[in-house]
């Protein structure tokens, strides 16, 4: 390079934003100074050729044996007929790409210099020069959807190779505009042989999930590039679906997708042009169908496209599962690892916890004659248990009240039993919705069962639909004066005070995400920024920020979420008023609801007491 590279764009002319987007590019890309794009044939093959390419002649070196690979090319004429519709014509930049069995050139601009081009009725004729590809199977025409008339109706193509005489009709009759038909600006078509395309015309539906993470969604342009055995399908925006918006945090949208037919699919190549921290996207999976084949290929990511998240990449390669049972397994095993993550430092030696059943509206009870039910209330002693052994997910819960007693599975039922026999180490399991199973340590597939009366059952007995395995942990004690505490938004983000006095959900679970509590009275309580002091949580004129100097405008009370083991924050002096989460994770008051909007995830970090009287721990 002579000259330094100040911009980098994709040869059909739009401007590619950072090296993680080269890979989305088509063929070659083009690199340039401060001087505009300027449109070419942007063969890659020519970079092995001693001529100079138009825009970047000073910047590209010939390499390797140019003889040789001069003998390999082929010159093309191309005729394109425009059609007689009206507004038919279009001053966009037209392009081409050829598709062997070997290989495909990069986009070729069609362009001259003796008048317009594809205007109403004319056909248009060029003479383009590709590298050795194989056996023609498929072209691509497209445009770049510029100029002030872009949209294009196509009405055919004919290709004649001028080494072999060999000559090839399209039969188009396609409009290529975002405002008519499916808005695609680009087209595929195979080759004919004997009358019959040589491969079929594929409706791809392309089924995008956006994570559940804060911040999660994107307002930038998504591009997807699909390979299978028989090529690709270029670098396509998704820009269509049946969604009013999309990429919205928690959605999935289905986009359709017309090609050549792929054959088997091997991977996919996503990314977006969102530049900048913040800017991104979290994109959980992408489900590909194939009609032609009725086979489903599962593309999964759970990972940030974000330059401010994870690895900083905006684009990234996915390769295909074209079992979907198997990738929904791995999705579930996944959430399930992130979900005990989140959730294991309940289960520290030490923590006393409470087991509360959803189906029954009641707690874990482990009464003195050893039985066991699931309807106790909040601050029944017989309801609260002791972590006196932990080992990775195998724990012995020990009755509060009754210290010669734990929790155990005797030949499939729930019951006491005397701390540490092998009966007492249960395998906490953690499933995606935040609920634990109890299961037997030396049995595995015995569990914790209850009735919907909140009796002991097991998994055999009749009417599973009556029966629940899953608790909600309550830890005892979390908000104790001066604790330092986690205030989890997601199972890996957390309330956080920025830097200009907001506050956002999307801060990472680390040490500038630590509050110190400070109890105003029963259930109300004070959050100290721990990073920042004399920074508190509070909501004011209509903002929640971390801003507050102490005073009633920070002071909340603490709602508990039974369904979830989540709480709340109501603010005392705006009361109805709670902390909440919009969709970009950004802090704003909000009334409550049942959306996650204002529910977070308490963690203690740091407890700073002394072991008062258990009474103390109900008033919490």
């Amino acid at each position: 390079m002579q000259r330094p590279v100040v911009k980098l764009y994709a040869t059909d002319g739009r401007r590619v934003p950072s090296l993680q987007a080269v890979i989305l590019s088509s063929g070659a890309v083009v690199a340039a100074g401060r001087e505009p794009f300027k449109p070419g044939n942007y063969d890659i093959q020519k970079y092995l050729l001693p001529a100079r390419l138009p825009g970047i002649s000073q910047r590209v070196y010939p390499k390797g044996n140019a003889k040789s690979e001069s003998r390999k090319s082929s010159n093309w004429k191309v005729f394109i007929i425009t059609s007689d519709l009206p507004d038919a014509g279009t001053n966009s930049q037209i392009y081409i790409i050829l598709y062997g069995q070997h290989r495909s050139s990069a986009p070729i601009y069609l362009y001259g210099t003796d008048g317009a081009r594809f205007q109403v009725g004319h056909e248009d004729i060029f003479t383009i020069t590709v590298g050795d590809i194989g056996a023609l199977f498929k072209i691509r025409i497209g445009h770049t959807n510029s100029g002030s008339s872009p949209s294009w109706h196509c009405k055919e193509i004919q290709l004649h190779n001028m080494n072999s005489g060999k000559q090839f009709y399209v039969p188009v009759q396609r409009w290529l505009a975002r405002d008519q038909e499916d808005g695609e600006i680009c087209r595929e078509f195979p080759l004919l042989s004997k009358g019959q395309p040589v491969l079929p015309v594929t409706i791809y539906e392309v089924n995008v999930a956006t994570g559940e993470l804060w911040n999660a969604g994107t307002v930038a342009n998504v591009y997807i590039s699909i390979h299978g055995e028989k090529g690709d399908t270029g670098s396509r925006q998704l820009f269509r679906s049946k969604s009013s918006f999309n990429f919205l945090r928690g959605q999935t949208d289905t986009f359709f997708l017309e090609a050549v037919h792929l054959g088997d699919l091997c991977k996919i190549v996503i990314g977006h042009d969102g530049l900048g921290p913040g800017n991104g996207w979290f994109l959980d999976d992408v489900v590909i169908k194939d009609p032609t084949t009725n086979y489903e290929y599962a593309f999964f990511c759970h990972r940030w496209l974000d330059q401010g998240e994870d690895d900083c990449k905006i684009v990234r390669e996915l390769y295909a599962r074209d079992n979907s049972i198997f990738s929904a397994r791995q999705k579930l095993e996944l959430k399930r690892k992130e979900t005990w993550t989140a959730e294991s430092w309940k289960f520290t030696k030490g923590n006393t916890l409470q087991f509360y059943n959803k189906l029954t509206g009641g707690f874990v009870r482990l009464h003195p004659d050893g039985t066991v039910d699931a309807i106790g209330e909040k601050t029944d002693k017989y309801g609260v248990f002791d972590v006196i052994f932990n080992k990775r997910n195998i724990c012995i819960f020990q009755s509060h009240e009754m210290r010669h007693l734990s929790l155990a599975l005797d030949n499939g039922i729930v019951t006491g039993m005397v701390s540490g026999e092998a009966t007492t180490e249960l395998r906490v399991l953690y499933q995606p919705n935040r609920c634990a199973l109890l299961e037997s340590a030396l049995v595995p597939g015995h569990t914790v069962v209850f009735d919907r009366h909140g009796k002991i059952a097991d998994a055999s007995s009749a009417g599973y639909a009556n029966l629940s395995k899953e608790f909600v942990i309550f830890v005892k004690g979390v908000f104790l004066n001066s604790a330092v505490v986690l205030l989890a938004t997601s199972l890996c983000q957390a309330l956080c005070l920025q830097p200009d006095g907001s506050c956002t959900g999307v801060g990472s679970q680390s040490e500038k995400s630590y509050w110190k509590v400070h109890k105003i009275s029963s259930g109300i309580c004070m959050f100290e920024s721990v990073k920042n002091a004399q920074m508190y949580l509070r909501i004011k004129d209509g903002r929640c920020d971390g801003t507050g100097t102490g005073d009633v405008d920070c002071h909340f009370k603490i709602k508990k979420n039974l369904k979830n083991a989540s709480i709340s924050l109501e603010s005392m002096k705006s009361p109805g008023l709670f902390v909440g989460l919009q969709s970009d994770g950004q802090a704003k008051p909000m009334i409550y609801t049942k959306d996650e909007n204002v529910c977070f995830y308490p963690q203690v970090i740091q407890c700073m007491f002394t072991l008062k009287c258990f009474d103390f721990w109900f008033a919490l």
